[in-house]
């Protein structure tokens, strides 16, 4: 039954299963207007993911180069899924509060403990570090790129760069570097559940 929330937000694409769910850091508005996780059209999400052999038998399966907004929802027919740590939409993620964090990292904690996806992917160390801070209460733990050193029962964790163009540390082709990165990682990882 899909989580109802008493603002406009994007749905949860989740279920249990999962081999991967991608975690934001919270919709934007104009994502959530348009419907679709990252929506904008200069996000880097879909030609990064599309460029990556992560969605190889996505595309192939649906007979297509590129994905879009519009196939979000059928990620999950291919065992991936999307939610955010942060559901309540802003402008900017820079608007998001300690009490935003405080309030919905522990129903995302919820989530990952319900449907345990093989892996939970965060977009951003932004996204990732005040989730592992409450998690795991150690700063001794400096999160980085690619795989969690922490695991959320048999979910594993990994975190890939923001796809926001405002995200100029990283390339295009450093975003899909890490999807391949990813997609080797979920590879290696798999085993019989």
């Amino acid at each position: 039954m899909p989580q109802q929330y008493d603002f406009e937000t994007l749905p949860d694409y989740l279920r249990s299963g999962l081999d991967l769910v991608f975690i934001g850091i919270n919709p934007g508005l104009y994502s959530v207007s348009h419907g679709h996780y990252f929506a904008r059209n200069t996000s880097r999400f879909w030609p990064a993911l599309s460029r990556s052999k992560l969605s190889a038998r996505i595309r192939h399966e649906l007979g297509i180069d590129m994905l879009t907004p519009e196939h979000d929802a059928q990620l999950l027919r291919f065992g991936i899924g999307l939610t955010d740590v942060v559901k309540r939409p802003s402008a900017n993620a820079s608007e998001l509060t300690s009490d935003d964090f405080a309030q919905w990292i522990p129903v995302l904690l919820e989530k990952l403990r319900r449907y345990t996806p093989r892996v939970a992917c965060f977009h951003g160390l932004t996204a990732y570090r005040p989730f592992h801070a409450f998690v795991f209460k150690s700063a001794a733990i400096r999160p980085v790129l690619g795989e969690q050193a922490e695991t959320i029962g048999s979910t594993q964790l990994f975190v890939v760069p923001n796809p926001s163009p405002a995200n100029a540390h990283f390339t295009p082709a450093d975003q899909t570097a890490l999807y391949d990165r990813l997609a080797d990682f979920l590879r290696a990882s798999a085993s019989p559940r």
